[in-house]
């Protein structure tokens, strides 16, 4: 018996919507990672994007527990000398949750060529709307 690997014209996407609303941040990446890497499949396979679109809608719902929120900080550098720039998640979350959920994702996938082409099927919505009625959608609930 020899094992099984998907070849990447055989894969089968469907499309999900996530709720975040009062979801921690890192548990609602790691299932939305899992998804996008295809590993709730059957069919997985290491080398081969096999994973799901996911949709997330109410991205500026997402919780950070305990003092997370003032204690975590957001930082990014200008390749400048002294251009180093911090900054809480409280206000990176005002400003830019898609951003931040965005980046949590982004973390938990592999840093590849196929990391990259995994990624690009996340869609990020600040509220409640987003434009993929077309796909047909199914709602996933994430149990945390």
């Amino acid at each position: 018996m020899s094992t099984f690997m998907a070849k990447k014209e055989e894969v089968k996407r469907d499309w999900f919507v996530i709720d975040a609303t009062d979801k921690p941040l890192g548990r609602l990446a790691a299932k939305v990672a899992m998804i996008l890497r295809g590993k709730h499949k059957p069919t997985y396979t290491p080398h081969v994007d096999t994973g799901d679109h996911v949709i997330i809608v109410n991205a500026d719902k997402v919780v950070l527990t305990g003092k997370k929120l003032d204690k975590k900080l957001y930082i990014r550098h200008s390749m400048y000398p002294g251009g180093i720039k911090t900054e809480t998640y409280r206000s990176f979350l005002k400003r830019s949750p898609e951003k931040a959920v965005y980046k949590a994702i982004w973390g938990m996938l592999p840093h590849n060529s196929l990391g990259r082409r995994m990624i690009k099927k996340l869609r990020i919505y600040r509220g409640q709307e987003h434009p993929h009625e077309a796909q047909q959608p199914k709602s996933l609930s994430v149990d945390i």
